[in-house]
């Protein structure tokens, strides 16, 4: 089967550290019961547990309201609902009429053009035939004519006598339209739900709604408004804002829930105004529009000019409703648990700080983090015997390995067990070795061991500056410029535990045997490189952190060499092409 199709059988997981601690445990459970309450809160409060869906609405209105003015010229006026209401002004939205002016009896003709409009001129030449812009109220004719006793203007033809008043009453004629009133009718549907309903509710009766009106303590729901109410209720006062006219939102609110055991669907109404009252009262301030009444007197079409000033009611309906479903509520919890998350990375936060120790943040980081080095980046593991810890290091090209700055500490690893088969493993060698100890042979090997022990406390000649055991060998190779100690002592090699673990042959024999039984053991070269294996075992155990490559110092390099010399004399160094136990001295 190809490789490929043989890795969509396999099951990735993560890596899990199980940290031992009071103060840990008991904040982990402390935070995930935080965002456990934050998730149920969040549930409930937002109903996080619901399918939602959209109003689609439309909206009916009725004015209804009779008012009286008394307007110069024309007397007294009778207002009904035709007369205030005007013409519709859009989808969902109606007007009421507060404030007006008035211009009677125009009929075409000739006339001079108000000055506030046209242009003053002095003779005919200061007017122009056929000409007029967007703020003329009729074409030059190109006769500059009186337009009050001291001042001419162009004469126009249009709808003479021009409307000539350019603000409306202070006193608004239609101050008494905040007692109409207003039924609106609004129908919904929610389309995905198939449901359908409207703000005249189904306990409503004829009668009630003879006589109600909305109140927002009293009476939330009655769908009849008092206009004087809604301005109100935005916050703004009806005679002032009726002498000039604005708009009115009035917001109805369909927040509904239909489920079974609740089934709540209930309009609510807001009010706010939408023109912006502040703004300069130059730019228009307002709202007005202009329409005529035409009459014919003696077969001359004749017209009375209305300019309305009003406000504009736009309803504006918003709304959704929610539904029981088990998916969403599975979509809420699943995106929920990342919440969790947030308790790791807080802990492992506080674990890299001066929350625990230097060694304990080192131990976890080791445990916790499995590094893979570049290829570029090469990592060695130093073991000084005056220092109980493994240093790692970087490859330096500038610095001897005895002085390049460690990267991180690790602590010297207990290895009990191991230390217990390799004593048992010294006796045997001991009493292999006591048949030769009672003749000559036992002899020489005393004397060979004084003197091994004589000399690595003496230090030798030509002994390299960055040495301080006395016992290295000189190198133009900066990675093998490493000794055993980091302050001036006995070398390691002098210890009498090093000839018995290191170099002993039987030792030797007993740990290549162990990992091939049918090996053919050789003089030198596999005895040599056994003896390598087994100093790294002894100083840095079976594992060495972040992967470095360990390297044994220089003084042990040159004794184990000299009890197991090579054939031609030739070494090849210290190799690092991989983090193996075996790739070090050769």
């Amino acid at each position: 089967m190809p490789c490929s199709l043989l890795n969509l059988c396999q099951y990735e997981t993560q890596k899990l550290v199980r940290i031992r601690s009071v103060k840990l445990g008991s904040l982990k459970w402390t935070l995930n019961g935080i965002i456990l309450m934050f998730i149920c809160i969040m549930l409930l409060w937002n109903k996080e547990y619901q399918e939602y869906d959209l109003v689609v609405s439309s909206v009916t209105t009725k004015v209804k309201g009779v008012a009286q003015t008394n307007i110069s010229d024309m007397g007294e006026v009778v207002w009904d609902v035709v007369d205030h209401s005007g013409p519709s002004q859009g989808k969902n939205s109606f007007f009421v009429a507060t404030n007006v002016i008035v211009t009677r009896n125009q009929k075409q003709g000739k006339c001079p053009e108000v000055l506030h409009y046209g242009k003053q001129c002095h003779t005919d030449k200061d007017c122009e035939k056929g000409y007029s812009d967007q703020h003329s109220h009729g074409v030059q004719t190109g006769a500059c004519v009186k337009a009050d006793i001291l001042k001419k203007t162009c004469e126009v033809a249009a709808w003479c006598p021009i409307e000539n008043k350019k603000k409306p009453p202070r006193d608004a004629l239609l101050a008494s339209a905040e007692n109409f009133t207003v039924l609106i009718k609004n129908n919904i549907r929610f389309p995905a739900f198939n449901y359908i309903r409207r703000n005249i509710l189904p306990e409503m009766t004829d009668t009630y709604l003879k006589k109600c009106i909305y109140n927002r303590r009293t009476d939330p729901y009655c769908p009849i408004f008092r206009l004087g109410d809604i301005v109100h209720e935005a916050r703004e006062n009806f005679s002032d804002m009726a002498i000039e006219g604005g708009v009115i939102g009035i917001q109805i609110n369909w927040d509904c829930d239909l489920n079974y055991l609740i089934n709540k669907c209930l309009p609510k109404y807001s009010f706010r105004r939408l023109d912006e009252k502040e703004s300069n009262r130059t730019l228009y301030p307002g709202l007005n529009f202009r329409f005529g009444r035409y009459f014919t007197v003696n077969g001359v079409d004749h017209r009375t000019l209305f300019k309305v000033y009003g406000i504009r009611f736009d309803v504006m309906v918003f709304g959704k409703a929610g539904k029981f479903s088990i998916i969403q509520l599975v979509i809420y919890i699943g995106s929920t648990l990342s919440y969790y998350a947030l308790t790791t990375i807080l802990i492992d936060w506080l674990i890299g700080t001066s929350f625990y120790s230097r060694e304990a943040r080192q131990n976890f980081s080791e445990k916790k983090f499995e590094s893979v080095q570049d290829k570029q980046e090469c990592l060695f593991c130093v073991s000084f015997l005056d220092e109980n810890q493994i240093r790692v290091v970087k490859r330096s090209r500038k610095k001897r390995l005895q002085e390049v700055r460690a990267l991180s500490l690790h602590p010297c690893k207990d290895d009990s067990a191991g230390l217990r088969a390799l004593l048992s493993v010294l006796q045997s060698s001991d009493v292999a070795n006591a048949p030769s100890q009672n003749g000559q042979s036992g002899r020489k090997v005393e004397e060979r061991r004084s003197a091994e022990v004589s000399l690595t406390e003496m230090p030798r000649p030509g002994c390299p500056e960055w040495c301080v055991c006395g016992s290295c060998r000189p190198s133009s190779s900066l990675l093998e410029q490493l000794c055993c100690r980091r302050g001036r002592g006995r070398c390691i090699a002098s210890s009498p535990f090093f000839p018995r673990l290191v170099v002993n042959r039987f030792v030797l024999e007993t740990m290549l045997l162990y990992v091939d039984p049918l090996a053919e053991l050789r003089e030198g070269t596999q005895l040599r490189h056994g003896a390598y294996a087994q100093y790294i075992r002894w100083r840095f155990g079976d594992t060495t952190p972040r992967e470095a490559i360990p390297v044994i110092p220089s003084c042990c390099v040159r004794r184990i060499r000299e009890e197991y010399p090579s054939s031609d004399g030739k070494y090849s160094g210290l190799s690092y092409s991989g983090p193996s136990l075996s790739s070090s001295n050769t």
